[in-house]
């Protein structure tokens, strides 16, 4: 379909659902157009709801949601593909598995399968609604082609369309508890008669077999397959094979599963049907699903087990268990505080244990404090939050005792601690300890909506899944506390605000990088001369560490003591006086001497960003003072002086480079987007054009330096 067709399509779906709300339906339609056109086997799509910073799966074709669900939300500061893709606005193309090891080591990790995978933005007219996220199999080629980059740009423009006319109609659409699971290209309704599935899947390969949905469960069986299983046509029909076929509930079972919808590459297995009959599974993967050709295997083949294991209980899959809980531990050892911790922890177990709810403790000042919870109302938190440790409750006991506690039913639980009261719909229960080098950190409660018996096995697992929610909860608490040290002596040794200056309108931002716990070196200062004078430095000491947030307040002292010297000779003294030091650090520096009676500015630089300047009638210039060496390397060295216009109106901006710097791209490249910013925030104050200049750093949240921000703005 060309753009242009596809462009009145929209609009005309727009028209026709404008002053209705069909939820994240409405955008069905163009991903699957969209995964027709590219020739994409999964398709999904991200939406931001308004005021969070977390993308959540609105849209899925191609792949089970089990599959999916670990990747259910997608912090927007996090580096994952359909993240980066909005938060730089550009289209992230990874073209194979060395590809995605090297860029995204935490999703190779979990997804060791061969596939290419685009993300790309969604936007219109600056507003973020979310991403589109494409997969194709391992087979096709690693550079993206032409038509298909044209197609997900059409895509994208589509669905922004749709989002923008639901939102101005007052319908907007918002993600919802679960996505949506849309059928994708060759799986469409009118192909789920029995007849009609068959017919597909004898296309595919013929013999004793069955067929999988898209969503795992068995579509088709034929009866030499029934026999084979030994399970009736009934049982098997509609459901998952593991669900129904206990000695299927296996690790490398599963595995295969999960590679042949994944990489949609043909994969086999063999697997001991109780008591001794092996079968031999091949999977033939498309995008309408997943033939299965089974056949009689002999005993002792290399893939086989040797000896089968107890049946597992019912419930979710013990493959199945492993690889959220793989996945949670990836994704805990990048936790960097206890809130990531508790979102991680909040998204990732469910799936993986199958609980319908979960809460997460921590013991403080002699109570049980509530600090996460998922699926329990706001109103029984509130109710629970802050019992004492004196309280004989399971949770308590978990706690300090060190010892879980299962219960498969309310009669269970009862018996145990009989005060108990029933305050939710729950049915089942696991109270586990947070215990960490020996000592109790926490509890996390499991809660199902069906009795649910805990089989040793699985009392095991959950109890392994605690220590090591545990150790994470102790790390990032850890990390907290050293974060908040850091960052309160970073804060001690810069203004705790910024003096009042007639003509003056001033704003300073700073920022601390967005990993780690050590204390940066940036620095600004405004420092009063008299009623029409003024001085205004930035600068950037190397080095993340106590030393260079020491010698930060030693530059920063040095340079207000010397203020309202010529700003070279400020620059050349404190030069002077850090050599002398010799820290074994060197320093970038900007001073500018503000003379707002003359309307003038006088800079001078050592090795610092070049300031931005813009001008009352809106244009911007990148001001090019003429640079001297950092401070702290050459005692004798000089800072020529350079003078600028300053009229009412105008807008001086100081920086460091953690504003601009972007890996792999050029300096003077993101130094002049910046200065297009400030062109195009319009006439704000100080304040407003300080955080709209801010706005794409925070973003961030794996950004590497510290960013420092000083903005002067001269009024009448």
């Amino acid at each position: 379909m060309s753009s242009t067709a596809r462009g009145e399509g929209v609009r005309d779906t727009a028209r026709s659902v404008s002053g209705t709300g069909r939820g994240p339906g409405l955008l069905a339609p163009a991903l699957v157009e969209a995964m027709r056109d590219t020739g994409a086997c999964v398709g999904a799509v991200y939406l931001l709801r308004p005021g969070e910073r977390v993308l959540r799966l609105a849209l899925l074709s191609g792949v089970p949601w089990e599959i999916a669900a670990p990747w259910a939300r997608a912090a927007l500061g996090a580096p994952t593909p359909v993240a980066d893709a909005l938060r730089e606005h550009r289209l992230v193309w990874l073209g194979g598995q060395e590809e995605l090891a090297r860029r995204y080591p935490q999703l190779a990790l979990v997804l060791p399968y061969p596939f290419t995978l685009a993300a790309a933005a969604i936007t219109t007219d600056g507003t973020r609604w979310g991403g589109l996220v494409l997969q194709w199999p391992g087979s096709h080629p690693t550079e993206l082609r032409p038509h298909e980059r044209d197609a997900i740009g059409d895509a994208c423009r589509s669905l922004g369309l749709l989002l923008r006319a639901a939102a101005d109609s007052g319908h907007p659409v918002l993600p919802e508890t679960e996505p949506l699971l849309v059928p994708p290209p060759g799986a469409d309704a009118s192909e789920s008669s029995p007849a009609q599935v068959a017919a597909a899947f004898a296309a595919r390969l013929p013999g004793g077999c069955c067929a999988l949905d898209t969503d795992g469960r068995i579509v088709f069986v034929t009866d030499t397959a029934v026999d084979l299983l030994g399970a009736g046509t009934s049982e098997l029909l509609g459901a998952r094979p593991w669900e129904v076929l206990p000695w299927l509930n296996d690790p490398v079972a599963e595995d295969r599963y999960r590679a042949a919808v994944l990489s949609r590459h043909p994969t086999s297995f063999t697997a001991l049907r109780p008591p001794d009959t092996w079968l031999s599974f091949s999977l033939y993967p498309d995008a309408s699903g997943i033939s299965v050709r089974i056949v009689p295997a002999p005993a002792g083949t290399p893939d086989s087990p040797r000896e089968p294991g107890p049946a597992p209980p019912a419930g979710i899959g013990r493959a199945a268990a492993l690889y959220h809980f793989m996945h949670l531990a990836a994704t805990l050892t990048e936790a960097v505080g206890v809130q990531d911790v508790v979102d991680r922890v909040g998204d990732q177990v469910p799936h993986g244990t199958g609980a319908r709810a979960l809460a997460l403790m921590t013991a403080e000042e002699g109570r049980l404090r509530i600090i996460g919870h998922r699926g329990y109302t706001a109103q029984l938190i509130s109710r629970l939050d802050a019992t004492p440790l004196t309280s004989r409750t399971p949770a308590v006991h978990a706690l300090t005792s060190g010892v879980p506690s299962f219960f498969a039913t309310f009669a269970d639980l009862k018996r145990a601690y009989p005060p108990a009261v029933r305050q939710d719909d729950m049915a089942a229960w696991a109270f586990l300890p947070l215990v960490t080098s020996g000592r109790p950190v926490g509890s996390l409660v499991l809660a199902y909506d069906r009795p649910h018996p805990f089989a040793p096995e699985e009392r095991a697992v959950l109890t392994s899944l605690a220590d090591l929610i545990a150790q994470a909860l102790d790390r990032a608490r850890l990390y907290d506390a050293n974060h908040e040290l850091a960052h309160s002596l970073q804060a001690s040794l810069l203004p705790h605000a910024l003096p009042r200056l007639p003509r003056l309108d001033v704003a300073a931002r700073y920022l601390p990088a967005g990993r780690g716990m050590e204390v940066g070196g940036d620095f600004y200062d405004l420092i009063r001369l008299d009623d029409t004078t003024a001085a205004a430095a930035i600068g950037d000491v190397q080095g993340h560490n106590v030393q260079a947030a020491a010698l930060m307040g030693q530059v920063r002292t040095a340079v207000h003591a010397m203020a309202g010297s010529p700003p070279g000779e400020v620059l050349a003294r404190t030069n002077r006086l850090l050599t002398d030091l010799d820290p074994g650090l060197f320093t970038s520096c900007l001073y500018a001497h503000l003379d707002l009676a003359q309307h003038t500015a006088c800079l001078a630089s050592a090795g610092h960003p070049w300031p931005v300047l813009r001008h009352p009638d809106g244009h911007t210039e990148v001001l090019r003072p003429a640079p001297g060496l950092l401070l702290g390397i050459d005692p004798t060295a000089t800072y020529p002086a350079t003078e600028i216009a300053l009229p009412p109106g105008a807008v001086l901006l100081l920086y460091t480079d953690g504003l601009v710097e972007v890996p792999g791209v050029d300096l003077d490249e993101v130094t002049d987007a910046l200065a297009a910013r400030l062109a195009g925030a319009g006439d704000l104050g100080a304040e407003a054009l300080a955080d709209i200049l801010v706005h794409d750093a925070r973003e961030y949240a794996h950004r590497s330096d510290d960013v420092a921000l000083l903005l002067v703005r001269v009024t009448a």
